[in-house]
């Protein structure tokens, strides 16, 4: 029988065994969407769905180059240019903002001038 620590230090390795799968099948899901979006819309917007429901179910975040391609309001997969639209606004503060163009959700993601932005969230082609 295990004592109380060595059953927790299994417990957690079974636990971050399930987070690690849980982010390699988010990022496949991504790559997938990537792929059949220019073929099959609803298929890439089911991927990405079932991407976001991994992430809430492993309690683990989508890693943060794929997390501007999935709208947080209506859950589909964005490509900039076909329903979404990046801009760069320096006014106020300056700041990337993302537009989903299905539901009109906008995001706003501030960034310092002098140091560019991070193609994260326009990089639809998958090269980095």
């Amino acid at each position: 029988m295990y004592s109380y620590g060595e059953f927790m230090r299994v417990k957690d390795r079974r636990r971050d065994y399930i987070k690690d799968i849980a982010v390699q099948r988010i990022e496949k899901l991504i790559k997938l969407a990537e792929e059949v979006y220019s073929r099959d819309q609803e298929l890439a917007n089911r991927y990405a769905e079932l991407a976001y429901r991994i992430s809430l179910r492993a309690r683990v975040k989508i890693p943060k180059k794929y997390k501007y391609r999935i709208c947080r309001k209506c859950r589909a997969f964005l490509v900039p240019g076909r329903n979404m639209s990046v801009r760069l606004k320096s006014r106020r503060e300056p700041h990337l903002v993302i537009k989903c163009l299905v539901c009109g959700y906008t995001k706003r993601i501030p960034y310092k001038k002098g140091l560019k932005v991070s193609k994260s969230c326009n990089n639809s082609s998958g090269s980095s």
